[in-house]
């Protein structure tokens, strides 16, 4: 029996036979270099399938080997996700379970390593369509402002601005703005944002968006290496996203905004202002990143009367 260690979770471990290691370190390395999936994605799905060998070493009652893999029924996949439903996990993180075990055995057929079409019978858990929750623009606009004042020292008070500022003014991920170094600040209106899946995106650069980096970048009072993170915490190091969460939550309670109200509802609020001004679909989904204009479609949340006035405007039949 040999037991092996997910590289990317560093700590969870699980048996199974030497081939079936091999083809685990093989997948890993397909997701990292011909895929660019993203260390958090690699992270998740590393610890998606050890707790599915964890599982399988149970329920079989032996360290799994390839031949085994192939021998699985769609009851014994289903037995896993009824499993997680007894521990009490999330609808959403067991879709995403069934997506990792979906991914692994699409790579181990691809390398005609086991065949298995009871997986493709497996259905991924309905999840509850969420809509998202943007602010209103007096909401966003204020917040950038109020965001400032919650700290004494100037330097980080413009930082936190300057944050606020990129996620609302550029429809930003915290993370794609806590991942950009001193070198990416624009000198022109645009900049390039790498976003999941190492994927890259060109958006536009509002002057305000800017002026308000280049603000903090001028408050801070050490020196910034051009190479290096561009929003830093008190010792200097790229700045963690739960430090902006933190203030956020002290932001909400101090505008009495509910509890909807985070860093990602200022790019959900960049989308929906950016359609209720008239912009497209389509132009919304290039500068937010998203591959599917369907994801697209649940960040812009229009009121009734909005959509009843584009259709008169723009439908041939509805116009006399």
């Amino acid at each position: 029996m040999a037991v092996h260690k997910v590289a990317q979770t560093g700590l969870i471990e699980f048996a199974a036979e030497p081939a079936v290691l091999k083809a685990i370190e093989d997948w890993q390395i397909w997701m990292t270099v011909e895929k660019n999936y993203s260390a958090h994605t690699l992270d998740a799905y590393g610890r998606d399938l050890s707790a599915f060998f964890r599982y399988l070493s149970g329920h079989l009652g032996f360290a799994p080997g390839l031949s085994d893999l192939e021998s699985l029924t769609t009851a014994d996949f289903r037995g896993y996700l009824a499993k997680r439903h007894n521990d009490g996990l999330s609808r959403s993180s067991t879709a995403r379970a069934v997506s990792t075990l979906r991914n692994f055995f699409r790579f181990l057929d691809r390398g005609e390593l086991v065949h298995n079409a009871a997986i493709k019978a497996v259905k991924t858990p309905k999840l509850p369509r969420s809509i998202p929750k943007p602010l209103s623009e007096v909401e966003a606009k204020e917040a950038l402002l109020t965001i400032g004042e919650l700290h004494d020292t100037p330097w980080i008070a413009a930082r936190d601005m300057a944050i606020l500022t990129l996620l609302y003014g550029c429809g930003l991920r915290i993370s794609e703005a806590l991942n950009l170094n001193l070198e990416d600040v624009p000198d022109r209106d645009s900049m390039v944002i790498t976003g999941k899946g190492n994927k890259q995106r060109v958006v536009p650069v509002l002057p305000i968006v800017a002026e308000a980096i280049q603000y903090y970048v001028n408050l801070y009072p050490k020196h910034l290496k051009k190479s290096g993170p561009l929003f830093v915490g008190a010792q200097g190091k790229r700045l963690n996203p739960g430090v902006v969460q933190r203030q956020v939550r002290k932001l909400r309670a101090l505008m009495g905004l509910s509890a909807t109200a985070t860093p990602h509802a200022l790019r959900h609020s960049f989308a929906t202002h950016l359609l209720a001004g008239g912009g497209d679909l389509r132009t919304i989904q290039e500068l937010l990143g998203h591959e599917s204009l369907s994801t697209t479609q649940r960040y812009t949340e229009v009121d009734q009367a909005r959509l009843i006035e584009v259709y008169r405007d723009s439908h041939p039949r509805a116009r006399r």
